[in-house]
């Protein structure tokens, strides 16, 4: 099996590559692909910071085998925490956050680029975190307590209604859902 990495920063990828020994390079590797060779493709919170959306998604569907998968994990902006903190939700995080997604949007652009949602996983401990940073946002201190207790109620919220949980990950195939 054979694992590659694409870093845009110049410190984290030598980081990776000197200390880790990790084969980490540079966003202009997607240009240099010109046949699918990769059976999975896979975005941690790196979607919502992506200039050129469309343009993205292109590059990786020509990079991706035909029965490729693509896994995109995102902040969810219908998350009951969005709504709770709004301004000072984290998951913002304007200016590095250049999009915000929801189940919606996202199916929307996978269709859009040839893919079908197969599934839908919630980050569950994404909202404890979101939770404590957006204290600190809005009230100029971590809380724990109350970013533990609205964490919670993120959860809960998100079990309850349409599984909005504040961050998901989305597996995506190439196709048509046939389900």
């Amino acid at each position: 099996m054979s694992v590659q990495g694409i870093e845009p920063g110049e410190k984290p990828r030598n980081f990776a590559t000197s200390i880790h020994r990790l084969d980490v390079r540079d966003e202009a590797f997607l240009d240099e692909l010109s046949n699918p060779e990769f059976d999975i493709i896979t975005m941690w919170h790196v979607l919502e910071h992506v200039h050129g959306l469309n343009e993205r998604m292109e590059k990786i569907n020509k990079s991706l085998k035909p029965e490729g998968t693509l896994v995109i994990a995102v902040p969810n902006i219908d998350s009951w925490d969005a709504n709770h903190y709004r301004k000072f939700w984290a998951a913002y995080d304007l200016p590095r956050h250049l999009y915000h997604f929801s189940q919606t949007s996202i199916t929307l652009l996978a269709k859009n680029h040839g893919y079908f949602v197969e599934k839908i996983i919630p980050l569950k401990l994404d909202a404890f975190y979101i939770c404590l940073m957006s204290e600190k946002y809005a009230t100029g201190k971590r809380n724990y307590f109350k970013a533990l207790v609205n964490g919670a109620r993120s959860n809960s919220f998100a079990w309850r209604n349409n599984k909005n949980y504040s961050s998901l990950i989305f597996v995506l195939k190439k196709g048509k859902n046939e389900k």
